[in-house]
């Protein structure tokens, strides 16, 4: 795909790796960015990324998929974490080992599925959801997003993110996890970054 917008991704979680491509093509067509290219994303243990060298390896790797517009997106989650810490100091060994690159460092404050959370009213009904579904006063405090889809589920079953999290990142309302979720807020001023960057 010649001209086409290159965005390679480091994810820790199963479900990111599914949800993730879905999550960039809908801001893709967004911003009318029609011709992207979205390799399947790199997973690597949160455990594995943040000791000596791991990041730096994951980004090496993923460089690699990079030969033009575009660039490299690491994506993980908080939990425990502060964002505007942990973020910037992961961004800057990843840059370190390919500062050639365009990269971002987002961390889902406190993890991928607050963001579904900042847009509950948007999944009400959907994926056996309860409706009305009202989101928490703040969506991205719970220690556990996973768990507060899986305790407003009305089907009988359990939030999973190997089967719902693409699913739910397909339909959730952008624009009101935007303004509920600062993290996502970043991640998509990122990705409109990436898409926009001009490459070698």
């Amino acid at each position: 795909m010649t001209g086409a917008v290159t965005i390679a991704a480091i994810v820790e979680g199963e479900g990111e790796v599914a949800a993730l491509p879905v999550l960039l093509r809908r801001i893709a067509e967004e911003l009318s960015v029609w011709a992207i290219r979205i390799p399947t994303p790199r997973r690597v243990p949160r455990s594995k990324l943040v000791a000596p060298g791991g990041i730096e390896s994951a980004v090496l790797q993923a460089s690699y998929q990079v030969d033009g517009r575009g660039g490299i997106l690491l994506l993980i989650d908080a939990d425990d974490d502060c964002p505007a810490t942990t973020g910037p100091a992961l961004l800057e060994r990843a840059r370190l080992a390919r500062g050639d690159r365009e990269i971002s460092a987002v961390l889902a404050n406190r993890e991928f599925e607050a963001w579904f959370l900042a847009a509950a009213t948007s999944l009400a009904g959907r994926r056996g959801l309860a409706d009305p579904l009202e989101p928490p006063a703040d969506p991205e405090g719970p220690r556990d997003a996973k768990g507060w889809l899986s305790a407003r589920k009305t089907d009988g079953t359990s939030y999973r993110p190997t089967a719902d999290q693409a699913a739910l990142a397909a339909i959730f309302d952008m624009a009101q996890a935007r303004k509920n979720a600062p993290s996502f807020d970043k991640f998509w001023r990122d990705v409109e970054r990436l898409m926009r960057a001009a490459g070698a």
